[in-house]
């Protein structure tokens, strides 16, 4: 008898173990639209940490060397929202609304087997992620980091009116003159343009030098961000036009880090004010740096994600 129960023991493990998915380091999942792509790095055994990249209609390999340095501690996984990156483009503009981009969230998180994880959701990334957060509620959820987020599109457009009124007289005059013009190819606007994001972008690396990680990668798909966004960072005419999820940050359970640069585009004085707006959150500020915080300062960026991380959890 002993014997039998030891034979349909093993059986039973045997079976179970060959019937679970053997989650692959760098793949697709397909999702409504097309496959979006993934990677997983470090091999630390704390509990995931999914980033989600900005746009839209950026990609997540400019972020993989700064982020990659908290792989010691926990799987960072990265992925290309469909239309970006090493993900498929389709051309459907149907496609581009956030609750397409919030369902990606839990197609991956299925495929990949991420019962229980941090999220990350940089810049734009940061809009899909409150959405997700507030319309799914979802489960196993540790804790949420706005890194330079997008909560609020009329705050967003108000921080750059506020930093532009900040940049010399001469830069100010000529965006605001092809701003109105809407001609947003024109030499001079470009080079003023230039000059606010190497104040406001990226204070280290403007124009961007991809790095070993973006070889062979394609390009921002600006049909998604001027679909979704508008022509620039002064203007916002597309779908997110009237996004705002600030009356609903107080909804959120999970512990909240909100992380901004010394000179982000998503300014301190507003970051400040979603957190008094939120339950359970905190707020640290990566000095001199701006918008691609973790370009301008990685290992100030995983310090503090890393340390946030591991008081959650420790708890």
């Amino acid at each position: 008898m002993n014997k039998l129960v030891y034979l349909f023991i093993t059986l039973f493990l045997f079976i179970n173990m060959s019937c679970q998915k053997e989650v692959e380091r760098e793949g697709y999942v397909v999702v409504e639209g097309g496959k979006i792509w993934y990677k997983i790095i470090g091999d630390g055994e704390g509990i995931p940490l999914l980033i989600l990249h900005g746009g839209p209609g950026s990609r997540s390999c400019s972020m993989i060397p700064g982020f990659s340095l908290l792989g010691n501690e926990r799987p960072i996984i990265f992925y290309d929202q469909l239309g970006s990156g090493n993900s498929q483009r389709p051309t459907d503009t149907t496609l581009w609304n956030t609750e397409r981009f919030v369902d990606e969230i839990d197609h991956l998180r299925k495929s990949l087997n991420l019962k229980e994880l941090h999220i990350l959701g940089h810049s734009c990334g940061s809009t899909f992620l409150i959405e997700y957060m507030i319309t799914k509620k979802p489960e196993g959820v540790k804790s949420v980091i706005f890194s330079s987020p997008m909560i609020s599109t009329a705050d967003w457009i108000k921080d750059a009116k506020i930093l532009l009124s900040q940049m010399p007289i001469e830069l100010q005059d000529t965006i605001h003159k092809y701003e109105a013009l809407e001609n947003y190819k024109a030499p001079e606007y470009l080079v003023a343009v230039d000059s606010f994001y190497s104040r406001h972008l990226s204070r280290k690396s403007w124009p961007y030098i991809p790095n070993v990680e973006c070889e062979n990668v394609p390009g921002f798909n600006e049909d998604v961000y001027n679909y979704m966004w508008g022509p620039t960072e002064f203007t916002a005419t597309g779908t997110l036009i009237d996004f705002d999820r600030t009356s609903d940050l107080d909804k959120i359970e999970e512990p909240i880090l909100f992380v901004t640069g010394e000179y982000d585009e998503a300014r301190p004085e507003t970051i400040y004010k979603y957190q008094k707006l939120s339950k359970n959150a905190s707020v640290k500020i990566i000095g001199n740096a701006a918008h691609m915080t973790m370009i301008d300062q990685p290992e100030k960026m995983a310090k503090a994600v890393g340390s946030f991380l591991r008081s959650i959890d420790n708890n």
